[in-house]
């Protein structure tokens, strides 16, 4: 096995970067080619039909049958053009990830038997009917229970990929829950459109819609396909569970936008080429902090399309590195002791008049209009902070919040020093002053041939989980592998409702007689105080901000299991309710979900732990220990009694370490193996998750420990999995 190592490392020093050449010289000139977009619909749909299937995406009208056959003709004669010869419905199951069941075009002529023809009709695109029973659901379809239906979401363009027309949809059951994440993200976008456009329309009564917006910032390391092969707990969990650190990581802070390797410089202009294709505007590519660690992020879109395209990018991603002889390890944390990767989701909202809500404006009202939907956005927070930190917690993003690449597991804003002066000053005043805000202020570094420098109205604070900067707020706490559409329903139910809210009150205090800036000043004064908890500015990883987020009454459980609970809160399941995006059922199967998958990870890699620290660590120590104990002995027969105890006094101290090691692995492993049968046989998913986290995980570091003292005790040569030094610096 040491050899396979070896061999692996020998392999990955000579790979050479691919030779990869850009489709045509301009990005402009294949962009979104494979994409239904406006420009295909035009050239493929009647006018009519065009302005029709515009109205439905923008507009929310019926789609029906006939539209949906013209619609479906049109895209058929434009996907078989690519070269497509079956379709799909591209859904979002709950496990975090995508799923699809290919159909091809072809249909009997006439009769059975006969010849076929190529088909697709409108009841085709609109919907189809996958296994509800054998996807996650709660208990909501149980075996016998099969029927459930996908249903195509016209907002976010299908597109061609290989030889298949892929259609993005929603996944429901027969009986009409959510089965999925998209369904609960569209509703929540609804919601907030609503509830802003309701708001919005106190400054501007023109504005007629609020659209909600997301920037995803995707981490990712790469990792030599050969040296991946021979670590079985990256092949089947996706982290080392196991390896010391190198003497070298990222202390030097020297891979940080660094020169990007070669191998790696080809892999990212690769994924590029395929993700302008498909109208994916990829637009920042770096060397992250970590060795081995690396970024992309797209210009912002619309919510719902931005995260469908970042679950397509991530399956780009995965496949385009099998190409350049990589694997993609989008885990949170793949390593001990060095940064792992989130997905920060930059959230803004912006007005059919083309107003960024979160962006200081040029006049009093437009400053007051900003200031409303600041502070509205942290009362939602603030009132849901144990929510949304359930909405991004799993088992994965647990190893990465609260270290130093992430914010702790505690959800607080960061607004920076201006706009925490001018909350401060607008709670207390006493009559409803212009609110003056600087955009950008000029910074004169007095150094010549340097221009000047605009700062923002904002520092940037990496500490926070949700951090105001500059237009928008940065949701920090999302995980690299994770579907953004968890948070941001989340997040956009949470403003809907705590936008009807305010509207609510404002309104109460104009009908009593109130001016409508004296009722708005007002109610954000009441709502500056009420917040105020949220916001912090300093150091999140602090052990002080722990004691001082505790007394503030901020969530502060770093249990997954129990974070998850938050979902079926009482708040929360009136928040759901009252904003249409999640019934309680749906909720609480759920968690049910939830509780199930964080079993499974946890299972899985206790299992994978045992059966490395058993039959791949254990022997290779033994049979080292076996060599020292054989030198002893030879030492012995060949030197005097004082010389050879002299002599061999190093190879004892050695057995004895290996020997304690080898003992404390096995007795941990066989009391693990025993802590997750007892946990197998609750039944209750909540209390068997709780065990797993209570009684199973803690055994994970223990092992760890001893595995990693033997590594470097062992003989190299005979230590049969790839190190971290090789993993993460062989490029």
């Amino acid at each position: 096995m040491s050899s396979l190592r070896f061999k692996a490392v020998e392999e990955a020093f000579k790979k050479k970067a691919l030779e990869v050449t850009a489709p045509s010289k301009f990005a402009s000139d294949y962009y979104g080619k494979y994409v239904f977009n406006n420009k295909a619909m035009v050239k493929y749909l009647s006018k009519d039909t065009f302005k029709a299937l515009k109205n439905v995406i923008e507009k929310g009208s019926t789609l029906d049958i006939s539209l949906a056959n013209q619609i479906a003709g049109g895209m058929k004669l434009w996907a078989t053009e690519l070269g497509a010869t079956h379709y799909t419905h591209w859904f979002q199951p709950l496990t975090d990830g995508t799923a699809e069941k290919h159909d091809s075009f072809i249909d009997y002529a006439g009769a059975p038997g006969e010849d076929i023809i190529e088909d697709f009709s409108g009841k085709l695109l609109a919907q189809q009917e996958p296994d509800a029973s054998s996807f996650p659901s709660g208990g909501i379809r149980s075996t016998f229970e099969a029927r459930g239906y996908t249903a195509w979401d016209p907002s976010s363009p299908a597109f061609v990929m290989d030889d298949t027309l892929i259609i993005p949809t929603i996944f429901i059951s027969y009986t009409g829950e959510s089965l999925d994440l998209k369904a609960p993200l569209l509703k929540a976008l609804s919601a907030v459109d609503k509830a802003a456009t309701a708001v919005c329309q106190m400054f501007d009564p023109t504005v007629k819609k609020v659209v909600a917006y997301l920037g995803w910032e995707q981490e990712y390391f790469l990792v030599d396909e050969g040296l991946y092969a021979t670590r079985p707990d990256l092949v089947l969990t996706g982290r080392t569970l196991l390896g010391h650190e190198s003497a070298k990581n990222q202390q030097l802070d020297d891979h940080y936008f660094g020169s990007v390797p070669s191998r790696v410089a080809a892999y990212m202009k690769d994924i590029e080429f395929e993700a302008y294709k498909y109208g994916i505007p990829a637009k920042t590519r770096h060397n992250e902090v970590a060795p081995n660690q690396f970024e992309l992020a797209p210009i912002y879109g619309e919510c719902n399309l931005s995260v469908d395209q970042n679950l397509l990018m991530m399956s780009i991603m995965k496949r385009v590195a099998r190409r350049h002889s990589f694997r993609l390890l989008l885990h949170e944390k793949p390593f001990a002791g060095i940064n792992g990767s989130g997905k920060h989701n930059n959230w803004s909202l912006g007005t059919d008049k083309g107003l960024v809500l979160y962006a200081p404006g040029k006049t009093a009202v437009e400053n007051l209009q900003f200031v409303t939907f600041l502070v509205n956005t942290l009362m939602a927070v603030h009132k849901h902070n144990a929510l949304l930190k359930a909405s991004i917690m799993t088992a994965q993003n647990a190893h990465r919040l609260g270290a130093n690449e992430a914010p702790p597991a505690i959800v607080s804003a960061f607004l920076g020093t201006q706009l925490t002066a001018i909350l401060d000053k607008l709670e207390n005043s006493t009559s409803e002053e212009a609110i003056v805000i600087d955009d950008k202020k000029v910074l004169h570094l007095g150094i010549p041939n340097i221009p000047e420098v605009f700062l923002d109205n904002t520092d940037r604070n990496r500490t926070s989980a949700f951090a105001f900067t500059g237009n928008r707020f940065e949701f920090r706490a999302v995980g690299s592998s994770a579907n953004c559409s968890s948070a941001m329903a989340t997040l956009n139910a949470a403003m809907a409702q705590q936008l009807k809210e305010f509207k609510i009150e404002v309104d109460a205090k104009i009908a009593a007689g109130s001016t409508k800036e004296k009722a708005i000043f007002d109610v954000l004064k009441v709502y500056i105080k009420l917040s105020k908890a949220i916001r912090f500015d300093g150091n999140g990883y602090s052990d002080a901000w722990k004691v001082e987020a505790a007394k503030r009454g901020l969530d502060c459980e770093t249990s997954v299991p129990k974070i998850i609970e938050a979902y079926t809160s009482a708040s929360s399941i009136e928040l759901f309710k009252n904003t249409g995006v999640l019934t309680e059922v749906e909720l609480h199967a759920r968690n049910e979900v939830k509780w199930e998958t964080y079993i499974k990870k946890i299972q899985i890699e206790a299992r994978v732990l045992g059966d490395l620290a058993l039959n791949h660590i254990i022997p290779v120590a033994t049979r080292y220990q076996s060599i020292l104990l054989d030198n002893v002995y030879k030492t012995k027969a060949v030197f005097s009694p004082q010389k050879a105890e002299k002599i061999s006094s190093l190879d004892i101290v050695l057995i004895e370490e290996i020997a304690e090691h080898v003992s404390t692995i096995k007795k941990n492993v066989e009391d693990m193996v025993v802590a997750r049968k007892l946990a197998n046989v609750i039944e209750h998913e909540k209390d068997k998750a709780n065990a797993y986290h209570d009684q199973v995980l803690p055994y994970f570091d223990v092992i760890r420990y001893h595995v990693d003292k033997l590594e470097m005790i062992v003989d190299d040569e005979m230590w049969t999995l790839p190190k971290y030094r090789e993993l993460l610096f062989i490029r």
